[in-house]
């Protein structure tokens, strides 16, 4: 984990890019909708806020959505909000504590921060599909997942809402 990292200023691109870890992926239609659920909250020169989100707009995909604080000086990640598939996966609610407390072994982890540190920086989405790293369960080794970053002034990365599919080892999406 970077220690220095400054909060960052938000893209002033016209269109919202993403970071697409698993470009030769197709995207699932869930997470692609959790994508353009906040693409429609944002806009250039402003991203969008915790304020923005509203519950009642996409109610079946709560279950796989998590919420983190975002704090600097150091980088710190910390749940607020975890849906109830999230929880099943990794076995316990973790709402309220440090992610890395949360999970020690992903401070043993190379990079598993730098994905993170990276969307609360730029301001940018970023998307990956690839083995769950959170947790070992049996049935649900694979994960498709967005961060997607929000901020109350606009600029200041603030909180990161991740939506994440999970994909039982037979390569079918947990509903």
């Amino acid at each position: 984990m970077s220690a220095e990292l400054s909060p960052p200023l938000a893209p002033l691109s016209p269109v919202p890019p993403i970071e697409d870890l698993s470009p030769n992926a197709a995207w699932g239609a869930d997470v692609r909708r959790a994508y353009l659920y906040w693409a429609a909250k944002w806009s250039p020169g402003r991203l969008p806020g915790r304020g923005d989100i509203d519950p009642l707009e996409f109610p079946d995909l709560w279950r796989g959505v998590w919420l983190m604080d975002v704090a600097y000086r150091p980088f710190k990640l910390r749940y607020r909000l975890v849906g109830t598939l999230i929880v099943e996966a990794i076995g316990f609610d973790p709402t309220g504590r440090d992610l890395d407390d949360a999970h020690p072994h992903v401070r043993q982890t190379p990079g598993f921060f730098a994905r993170y540190e990276r969307a609360a920086a730029s301001g940018t989405p970023s998307r990956r599909r690839g083995t769950a790293l959170l947790w070992r369960h049996n049935d649900f080794r694979e994960v498709e997942n967005v961060l997607l970053p929000f901020a109350s002034d606009g600029r200041t990365v603030d909180m990161i809402m991740m939506y994440t599919s999970v994909l039982r080892a037979n390569g079918s999406r947990v509903r």
